[in-house]
């Protein structure tokens, strides 16, 4: 997971170490020139549980932000509306690259190494 910090998100991280502040959240939907109406449209909530979480607090009690609200925050902000899972299947880590350039068949180097070394295994006597 890529968790980048500029210094100007630094201050965007409250004091007991949560995501995303109350303020922060204020500052993303009105930098995005959202109403809270439009941002619950956009994150598929209530205007009432925007409020909350711009506050910080319901009936006296604490409001954190969840970690998939924040994800939809930040789906938003880059231009995502829905997503159907459709491209999930699509994004792959590459496949590792050994330096003799050999055939890539899914295995790691060391899972190829193991294979096509001779001689017996530890453990398995001679």
């Amino acid at each position: 997971m890529v968790k980048k910090q500029s210094s100007a998100s630094k201050d965007k991280i409250g004091p007991d170490g949560a995501a995303m502040t109350p303020e922060a959240f204020r500052a993303w939907r009105k930098g995005l020139g959202l109403k809270q109406k439009d941002a619950a449209d956009r994150l598929g909530l209530k205007k009432r549980m925007i409020q909350y979480y711009e506050k910080g607090d319901r009936d006296g009690k604490k409001v954190e932000i969840p970690k998939a609200i924040r994800l939809a925050c930040y789906a938003v902000a880059r231009g995502v509306d829905d997503f159907d899972g459709a491209d999930a299947a699509m994004v792959k880590a590459p496949p590792a690259s050994d330096a003799a350039g050999s055939a890539h068949d899914g295995r790691s180097k060391a899972a190829a190494a193991r294979h096509s070394t001779p001689g017996p295994r530890a453990g398995q006597g001679q």
